[in-house]
């Protein structure tokens, strides 16, 4: 039997609301917990009010992932300490980052997400120290209820070996942009996230075109063999239109 696929947006990008979001599409990735965490009460109103088959995933808290010089901790207002400040970000094994993790968790605990997207920004790329920050802490964070994927950027593509040895060590999901790179460890769940085809690692004002949709619809195919399930979550400006047609494509198969 083959495996699901679910598409959605990385955001609530349907015009019309929360509602007009649920009737198109079956599943999001949230964009709000990697921003600044919203309150348990506010997540509970989203769980409840979507349809009971609806898939939450979401971005994992930025304080986890990028460091304080980075300049969405500044548009999200975030404010820690000076002492404490060089312990946040860049996955870290520090108390601070690990405090950080469980506040995200309880988020997702709540929203039942299937899966937590960790994403490193461009500066946190292959270095040995954080190759070891990574597998350290992997192995130390609670993770119950959902599945973990990471999105390595910048200079990780260059070491594939060491990609795939820390998500084989700690049960990730390869995430990454099926355009640009396929995932080289293969876990139950394929989640791909799509950022526009181009030069560099995102390319937002890209509107993918016919002829890409259907790339896309294959590669998906070969992703998906021996797979649970599969995520195809659109990044882009034109996200909402994209993700509607690339949808429509995949039912025209079935």
């Amino acid at each position: 039997m083959k495996p699901s696929v679910f598409v959605g947006c990385c955001g609530w990008a349907i015009k019309g609301g929360k509602q007009a979001y649920y009737n198109r599409l079956k599943t999001i990735e949230l964009q709000e917990t990697f921003y600044k965490l919203p309150k348990l009460d506010t997540v509970r109103k989203w769980k409840e009010s979507a349809p009971k088959d609806f898939i939450f995933n979401m971005k994992a808290w930025q304080v986890v992932t990028h460091p304080p010089s980075s300049a969405t901790w500044r548009k999200a207002g975030i404010k820690v300490p000076e002492g404490v400040k060089e312990n946040y970000g860049n996955l870290k094994p520090t108390k601070e980052n690990f405090e950080a993790w469980n506040k995200t968790v309880e988020v997702a605990k709540v929203i039942e997400a299937a899966v937590v997207v960790v994403q490193t920004p461009p500066s946190f790329g292959y270095t040995e120290k954080n190759f070891e920050n990574v597998d350290k802490f992997f192995s130390k964070i609670q993770r119950e209820g959902f599945e973990i994927g990471w999105e390595p950027r910048g200079s990780w593509r260059e070491k594939p070996d060491a990609v795939k040895e820390l998500c084989e060590r700690h049960s990730l999901i390869h995430i990454t942009d099926i355009f640009r790179w396929r995932p080289v460890r293969k876990h139950k769940l394929f989640y791909t996230r799509l950022h526009g085809i181009g030069s560099g690692e995102v390319n937002y004002s890209y509107k993918y075109t016919d002829d890409d949709l259907a790339k896309l619809r294959q590669m998906v195919a070969d992703e998906s063999e021996g797979r649970d399930a599969c995520y195809v979550l659109f990044n882009n400006i034109s996200m909402a239109d994209d993700a509607l047609r690339f949808k429509q494509l995949l039912e025209a198969f079935i």
